[in-house]
């Protein structure tokens, strides 16, 4: 499945979707547990056994990868990023009745079948990670293209669904972390960049002045600070991926994001291949295409559809994705 001879975007492309499927079905086997549920079951979960709360069968993933290939191969059939291709693909994604679906993302898109509307009603509770699991698809399409570009991709995939100020702003993050890893950019400057900004609007994200974070929940600053801690102070891409699964919790979509950050970091030469093979060969090879696909043909035009501005507000009760 991985040619010798991919140019460095090529694997490192690849390297993001294919870690978002490996992160999220290796996450899924421990998804809800606590890290002491894990440690007692088993001590330092690192294979790909399937099982989970979804009794899944080994290699099978979750929504964070159906959704995310679903995004992508609107792109693909559609030559453009626009809320409407979005909100479409969405749809008839939930109507193909996946394993799993967030509370939050099932109401947004709910929504827009009612209304036809692809932009859900701002919501201050709906600061979930289910924009930030699924954004990778508009960030391969946006490679190469101006950064307002891809604000407005990310903006457009995330709020057929979550409409909210902190999910938005870390989804933002990501996408520009996700976009420097592909072109080779250092951890300094991520640090020094995107992530010091997002906690200086935000701080909340602030990943390493807490106690380190244990049982995510869906909640996107949960998330993300889960995911930093993984991907920041890792040296590999398996290494991220044994510290951020084995929190517990959310597991599937932090597993998920990792997986696409720390692979478009690495490459895909670093995935271990015990976990390429396991994965679902239908799934892993759609993966690989759209990945490939998304890079060659971008970048693509983003509709310039106005986009409200949310206000910040300080997050209530922990939402779902």
């Amino acid at each position: 499945m991985i040619p010798r001879r991919w140019s460095h975007l090529q694997s490192r492309a690849t390297g993001a979707f294919l870690g978002l499927a490996v992160g999220d079905a290796l996450g899924a086997t421990v998804e809800f547990m606590t890290p002491n549920e894990i440690r007692a079951r088993y001590g330092v979960h690192r294979e790909m056994t399937g099982g989970g709360w979804l009794h899944l069968a080994p290699g099978r993933v979750t929504d964070d990868t159906t959704m995310s290939l679903a995004l992508g191969q609107a792109i693909l059939c559609e030559r453009r990023i626009d809320p409407l291709v979005i909100g479409r693909a969405f749809d008839d994604w939930m109507r193909s009745k996946p394993v799993d679906i967030g509370n939050t993302v099932r109401r947004g898109i709910l929504h827009f079948r009612r209304t036809g509307t692809p932009v859900a009603p701002p919501d201050e509770q709906d600061a979930g990670n289910g924009s930030c699991m699924r954004v990778l698809p508009v960030i391969l399409a946006c490679h190469g293209g101006h950064e307002a570009d891809l604000e407005r991709a990310v903006l457009h995939q995330g709020r057929v669904t979550h409409h909210n100020p902190l999910a938005e702003a870390g989804s933002l993050c990501m996408a520009r972390l996700v976009r420097m890893a592909l072109d080779g950019i250092e951890i300094p400057a991520m640090l020094a960049g995107p992530v010091a900004d997002l906690i200086a609007d935000h701080p909340i994200f602030r990943f390493r002045a807490r106690k380190e974070i244990t049982h995510p929940s869906g909640f996107i600053a949960e998330t993300l600070r889960a995911v930093f801690q993984g991907f920041f102070d890792s040296d590999s891409f398996e290494d991220c991926l044994i510290r951020v699964v084995n929190l517990g919790g959310d597991a599937d979509t932090t597993g998920a994001i990792a997986g696409m950050l720390a692979g478009a970091y690495h490459g895909v030469e670093a995935i271990p291949s015990r976990w390429l093979n396991a994965l679902y060969p239908p799934i892993a090879e759609a993966c690989v295409q759209q990945a490939l696909g998304l890079v060659a043909a971008g970048p693509f035009p983003v509709s310039t559809t106005e986009l409200p501005r949310t206000t910040p507000r300080s997050p209530g009760a922990l939402p779902l994705p």
